[in-house]
């Protein structure tokens, strides 16, 4: 039973780091855990597939059994199959499928692009409705690659009709501020509406949520070193081609679309066809950047503190600070899902609360500054839109303090920290879909 060690040990520490669970109850339950895997063995069962079986009878007789079956079946499971002959080729299909819909995607937006008149004009329905040419394609990727039936496919198209109908049925004013939110907005909520067909319309899974963030951690670097290596690419063409005297702008107005809404659908298949590789990465990218944006928020709280700055925020510095907390919010929730939940805790995890608090610090200052302007100058579309992101991420972030402290102190785990953000990642879907649909009826499309 020597290969199942490292397996019990983790067993062990996840139900040693329960509230009130001391080491005679964990013994205890330990004891029961190998008898219960010599019997499955004795029955024929491989050690690998007894462990599995025996922490969901222990189920039975344990809730913190239950839920560490609950929560690790899945990565269990996936340890047993990647000893399999068969990995490899299926890492490396999908990508014929891949291929057709990122086509298929290109194409779309090249025929609204040429409807459109862009670069030359730039009409606001284009903006309004370029999500709605890419991202149900990579919907449609996903609902073919886990075969989801008819009704999956029909929940999977549902949202990105009704999309489609409020972005272009709604009579936008002209210079409209609702209509550059939704704008804004609309690509995040139909992130999300991806997330049903990726997690094969298991939506009340914890699991399957922490996996859609780690795929949308990776697919956020392969797209980024697509764009990089496609930016050189484009610049090599246009030197080449400029001294000949073919129109180097025309080809460039071209390939850009068309790689661009392309590498979209690519990229979600490289994340699947090459996931260890970004696993890999992933723990690397997490210890070089946490440290820099805590010790960077840190100073940023105490700087704008203790001068008083945070009386000057306006509306260009609160959407830096905006989008400096979601950044955050993305490197924390990236970091957590690429740790152990049964590891202890750690320095990185103490470098991350900093990072959390001194978030909330500064969120706290911009919905202070918001509120005083809001209650001299009333309420406009941008403010309503801003102040409500800056409460969804008050809370979230309060949250996330409040249990990693707890965690870091040895009275919660870092199961619960991941089930809280898992928890609320609905509540960021929930907001930015009420920008899109909700806000300009409120304001009446101005």
């Amino acid at each position: 039973m020597g290969s199942l060690e490292p397996q019990i040990a983790e067993w062990r520490a996840y139900v040693g780091n329960a509230p009130g669970v001391n080491g005679r109850d964990v013994d205890e339950l330990e004891d029961h855990l190998r008898q219960q895997i010599a019997d499955l063995n004795a029955v024929g069962l491989a050690e690998d597939e007894a462990f599995l079986v025996a922490v969901k009878r222990m189920g039975d007789v344990d809730v913190l059994s239950r839920e560490f079956a609950r929560e690790h079946s899945g990565r269990l499971w996936k340890q047993l199959l990647a000893s399999g002959d068969d990995e490899p080729a299926h890492a490396a299909g999908g990508w014929l499928e891949a291929l057709a819909f990122g086509a298929a995607a290109a194409v779309v937006v090249h025929v609204a692009r040429v409807a459109a008149g862009f670069p030359d004009e730039e009409p606001t329905w284009f903006f309004r409705n370029v999500t709605l040419f890419v991202l149900p394609f990579l919907a449609g990727y996903f609902a073919y690659r886990r075969r989801l039936d008819a009704g999956g496919w029909v929940l999977t198209a549902l949202p990105f009709a009704i999309a489609a109908v409020v972005v272009n049925v709604y009579p936008w004013d002209a210079d409209s501020s609702t209509e550059m939110l939704v704008a804004l907005h609309l690509p995040v909520t139909l992130w999300f509406v991806c997330a049903l067909p990726y997690m094969g319309g298991t939506l009340r899974s914890h699991e399957r949520r922490m996996d859609f963030v780690r795929f949308s951690g990776e697919w956020f670097i392969y797209y980024v070193l697509i764009a990089l290596g496609g930016g050189v690419l484009v610049g090599l063409m246009y030197a080449i081609f400029e001294p000949t005297g073919v129109d180097a702008d025309q080809i460039i107005e071209w390939v850009l679309p068309a790689g661009a809404a392309g590498a979209v659908i690519v990229a979600a298949w490289l994340v699947e066809s090459k996931q260890r590789v970004v696993e890999n990465m992933a723990p690397v990218l997490t210890m070089l950047f946490t440290p820099l944006f805590a010790v960077m928020l840190a100073g940023a709280a105490v700087v704008y503190a203790v001068t008083g700055l945070g009386d000057a925020f306006d509306r260009d510095l609160v959407s830096v600070f905006d989008a400096l907390l979601l950044v955050v919010l993305g490197l924390v929730l990236y970091g957590m899902s690429a740790r152990e939940p049964t590891a202890q805790p750690s320095w990185m995890d103490r470098i991350q609360l900093v990072a959390v608090a001194s978030a909330l610090v500064l969120d706290l200052m911009v919905l202070a500054t918001m509120v005083a302007r809001i209650g001299d100058l009333g309420f406009t579309p941008n403010r309503t839109a801003a102040i409500g992101l800056n409460l969804v991420l008050l809370a979230n972030l309060a949250g996330a303090a409040w249990l990693s402290a707890r965690f870091l102190t040895r009275r919660s785990t870092a199961h619960r920290l991941e089930r809280w953000q898992t928890t609320y990642l609905p509540v960021f879907a929930l907001w930015a879909a009420t920008v899109v649909v909700v806000l300009p009826l409120a304001f009446t499309f101005g």
